[in-house]
């Protein structure tokens, strides 16, 4: 069944990917939005590189595993300690990060591939698969969300974004769309 307008047909699967898209464009748009003006408000940038990712897997496919509260949680918990556990073993703590140096050190190269593979090693084992966790990971040992006001802007906006896509999952669970955000089909 299609519905028809001078020169188009639109089949109610492409018309359910437009209500969804359009969902995920003002939840994604909001809910950073809000983390970015609360970020503002405490003098902390909460908008980095790893929320984006994050947003993608909690709004888009809230029923996959990666999008699990447990998964999300741990996940990007786990990242943050590999990360400053590497910045401590390579003793950049006090290093200047990548976009101050505008390049990578040696020491850097070792422990964003160490903390990145450490975090995917000990997701794996706890099953809490997370792929935006990894950006986490290189973040701070990049030196981008060093200790400090970054890093606790990052993770208050992780906090604050996983937080909000829950309760629009919860929302979507009791209106009867799935997450929030998709509707079924297509």
């Amino acid at each position: 069944m299609t519905s028809r307008s001078p020169g188009r047909t639109v089949t109610p699967a492409v018309s359910r990917r437009w209500v969804a898209g359009i969902r995920l464009f003002l939840s994604s748009a909001v809910l950073l939005a809000v983390v970015g003006a609360i970020g503002q408000g405490a003098g902390w940038v909460m908008l980095t590189t790893t929320l984006g990712p994050t947003a993608y897997v909690l709004l888009a496919h809230p029923e996959s595993e990666a999008a699990r509260l447990r998964n999300s949680s741990l996940g990007h918990a786990t990242a943050t300690a590999g990360g400053l556990a590497c910045l401590a073993l390579f003793g950049l703590w006090q290093h200047p990060s990548v976009v101050e140096q505008k390049h990578d050190t040696w020491p850097q190269i070792g422990a964003q591939a160490l903390a990145v593979g450490l975090t995917l090693l000990l997701l794996e084992l706890i099953e809490a698969q997370h792929p935006p966790a990894a950006a986490t990971a290189l973040l701070i040992t990049s030196g981008i969300a060093r200790p400090g006001p970054p890093l606790y802007g990052m993770l208050t906006g992780l906090a604050l974004l996983i937080a909000g896509a829950a309760l629009i999952a919860w929302a979507g669970r009791r209106s009867g769309t799935a997450g929030g955000t998709r509707s079924g089909g297509g």
